[in-house]
């Protein structure tokens, strides 16, 4: 279905262009930050769009691989800024996603040690996966601590809290070859305002990479583990009918690549179609993968061809 339209390579499309595609397409795949939302701030026109697929009958479903906080906190964030159709089964977060790995795909038998935040830990016991408890003394070091037995995976997300000792411990229990070393997703880096920038969960898995010796399994995007999982949970998916739209060329646009799905970049975010371009035009065909079939400026430039099918059935 890629590039049915004929524009296909990160061009611009619009009125009705969007409309065509908005049409032709059951399964609408959004990723949040930078698409949906700036923090707490909606971008102008997102819930209207997003309602509209909706209550059009439309799928949608939202993936990201912020692994900071459970689903029924996203459920609460979209009731919030006005994405009042949105339920928590459209949700497919990194770490939900981790926990349905960790307990359907590889059936861990036993404890889980989690470096990243407390949203993480809650999807994994919402899963009954157990979770090594941190207890340790303010001033134990990894001479001293105390290891937790039966660790059979260590899983990696963004950990805003993290030390020296949790590295240290993480790199302990990796050294068993059947301990599973996972990770919630590999973005590098998140901006902020003001040109500082955060750094994400790909930053700390490389740490513990290069001291374990060991390569990481991401469950995020852009591997295909997230949509095998919607796939899982909503019958009939065909990748030819879904668009996947997001605002990252190195995960948004790779994962729908690697999945066969349409994929729409969005100028709100972190890419802008400059670099899109310089992958289109590399001559290393693995960079092909990044570059999105279609581009917005903002996902509200959908709201003309909906008005437009609306007139239509008047």
């Amino acid at each position: 279905m890629a590039g049915a339209f004929g524009f296909k390579g990160c061009q611009k499309i619009r009125g009705a262009q969007i409309r065509g595609l908005l049409e032709a397409k059951d399964f609408f795949l959004f990723d949040c930050d930078g698409v949906i939302w700036h923090g707490e701030n909606a971008i102008t026109g997102a819930a209207k769009v997003v309602n509209a697929l909706i209550r059009r009958g439309k799928n949608v479903v939202f993936v990201t691989n912020n692994s900071t906080r459970p689903r029924e906190n996203y459920v609460n964030k979209f009731t919030r800024l006005g994405f009042t159709d949105v339920m928590l089964d459209q949700i497919f977060s990194s770490s939900y996603c981790s926990a349905l790995y960790l307990r359907d795909v590889v059936k861990v038998r036993g404890q889980v040690f989690v470096i990243g935040c407390e949203g993480l830990r809650m999807e994994l016991l919402e899963a009954g996966i157990p979770c090594v408890e941190e207890t340790d003394d303010p001033d134990a070091t990894i001479y001293n601590c105390a290891l937790a037995p039966d660790v059979k995976a260590v899983l990696v997300g963004h950990d805003d809290k993290l030390t020296f000792l949790k590295l240290a411990k993480a790199s302990c229990y990796l050294r068993d070859p059947e301990c599973l070393f996972l990770a919630t997703d590999n973005d590098p880096f998140h901006p902020l305002s003001g040109g500082r920038i955060l750094p994400g969960s790909g930053s700390l898995t490389a740490a513990l990479e290069v001291a374990s010796g060991r390569k990481a399994t991401v469950i995020g995007k852009p591997s295909r583990f997230m949509f095998e999982c919607i796939s899982s949970q909503f019958r009939g998916v065909d990748p030819a009918q879904c668009l996947m739209v997001g605002d990252r060329l190195e995960t948004d646009m790779l994962f729908g690549s690697n999945c066969g799905l349409d994929t729409m970049l969005t100028l709100t975010g972190v890419s802008q179609i400059e670099e899109a371009q310089e992958y289109r035009n590399s001559d290393l065909t693995t960079n092909h993968s990044y570059v999105p079939d279609y581009v917005v400026d903002t996902i509200a430039d959908f709201l003309p061809a909906f008005e437009d099918m609306e007139e239509q059935n008047d």
